[in-house]
């Protein structure tokens, strides 16, 4: 049986030759040969769709280049496949296609080049760059863009490539050698921390408090000066050196209160006149006069022995929160007066107004201190008495601020 395209012998079904292939068996008779030749026909008509579709894909997509092997792998098959009919035609429009193809691709590497040079300019000007931090972010997204950007033909795909790489390589290799250098570095300035914690330890033995506290001085301020070191090895260092020069100064502090100490009737009714005096003061309209005043009576405060009488422990802590009160209002007028040029112009209604949303704000702020430092007291339990008491100093000046803002608060709603 006969076909334009073919024919059928002795039950095996042939494709005419064409573009220089020489006649071929596709397959064989099945049931019957009208049958058999209208199964191949279908499998042409598949194979025009498969064609057809690919050309629609490359016009509708705007990365064409993409496209390109599909095309050829698909044309290759073509010249292979068990089907009846004219595959001349599908070849020449994948080949024209093909022709189309590496116009763009060529048009594209074209641009790419032109990018990629660029993107190489960007390089060079910023390789000697020794912001490290920032310049790494820099080169990080340079490499992207230059990843994104496509390929260049190959003729001068190595070159560029190489030019590319070398210039950043060039960067991170100094970035490398610096930071090498900053661990010799730190090498050696680990020995002079490890040698001021030794001197720290002979003036902590050393028997004269005076002589001992004029070492521990000298060698705070070298401690300030010496250089940087990786936080996990400077750490441990610190937390004996600050220890031991802690016990120094305290040391120092109790030979300078052996002097005459004042009577402790004397001194209770001097630490009542004085809370008293203060607390007169708190409850006044600030003003410069008012500060100045306060700050004389703190003055005075500072004069009388440290240790005080246990009897006079709450009288303390009253003239701490009273002194706060005198203090945070006048800050909180500096506030208002220099947020509001003209506050002093507005009604007492608003005056008071405004005082309260600033100070409701500072009170939000430390009420958030307060719950972390509550948080940090639960959270970081450590068999350390010094860590303990420390804490429970930073808890307790933290809500003596809340305390301090809510009784400014009160005072303002009374009027």
């Amino acid at each position: 049986m006969e076909h334009p395209y073919g024919y059928i012998k002795n039950d095996k079904v042939y494709l005419r030759g064409f573009l220089g292939q020489d006649d071929r068996v596709i397959g064989e008779v099945k049931e019957d040969e009208a049958s058999t030749i209208k199964y191949f026909e279908e499998r042409f008509e598949q194979l025009k769709e498969k064609v057809a579709k690919l050309k629609n894909n490359i016009q509708e997509n705007q990365n064409k280049g993409s496209f390109l092997m599909k095309l050829i792998h698909l044309r290759e098959s073509l010249m292979q496949s068990d089907a009846l009919g004219d595959f001349e035609p599908l070849i020449k429009d994948l080949s024209e296609q093909e022709d189309y193809l590496n116009e763009i691709i060529q048009v594209n590497r074209t641009k790419n080049l032109e990018v990629k040079k660029a993107l190489i300019l960007e390089a060079e000007e910023k390789k000697d760059d020794t912001d490290w931090k920032e310049t790494t972010e820099f080169y990080k997204e340079l490499k992207l863009r230059w990843i994104k950007t496509g390929p260049v033909d190959k003729e001068n795909q190595e070159e560029i490539e190489t030019t590319f790489n070398d210039i950043v390589q060039h960067f991170f290799e100094n970035r490398r050698h610096f930071f090498e250098g900053l661990a010799l570095q730190a090498e050696e300035n680990i020995k002079v921390y490890e040698a001021l914690v030794v001197q720290a330890r002979e003036a902590h033995d050393f028997p004269d408090a005076k002589t001992a506290f004029e070492i521990s001085k000298k060698i705070q301020r070298q401690w300030k000066e010496a250089g940087k070191v990786p936080a996990e090895k400077r750490q441990p260092l610190w937390d004996e050196f600050s220890k031991l020069n802690n016990r120094i100064f305290s040391r120092y502090k109790r030979t300078l209160q052996t002097g005459p100490q004042m009577n402790p009737r004397e001194l209770m009714r001097k630490v009542e006149t004085l809370t008293e005096e203060i607390k007169v003061l708190s409850g006044k309209p600030t003003s410069y006069e008012l500060v100045g005043r306060a700050k004389l009576i703190q003055e005075e405060w500072r004069k009388l022995p440290p240790r005080k009488p246990r009897e006079a422990n709450l009288i303390v802590r009253s003239f701490q929160f009273f002194s706060d009160i005198v203090f945070e209002k006048a800050f909180l007028e500096k506030l208002v007066h220099g947020k509001y040029p003209d506050f002093d112009e507005k009604p007492e209604s608003e005056q008071i107004q405004i005082k309260t949303a600033l100070l409701k704000d500072l009170l939000h702020r430390d009420q958030t201190e307060l719950e972390a430092a509550q948080n940090n007291t639960e959270n970081f339990r450590v068999q350390s008495a010094d860590f303990d008491i420390m804490m429970k100093k930073k808890l307790f000046a933290v809500k003596r601020k809340v305390d301090v803002k809510n009784y400014i608060l009160k005072q303002l709603s009374f009027k």
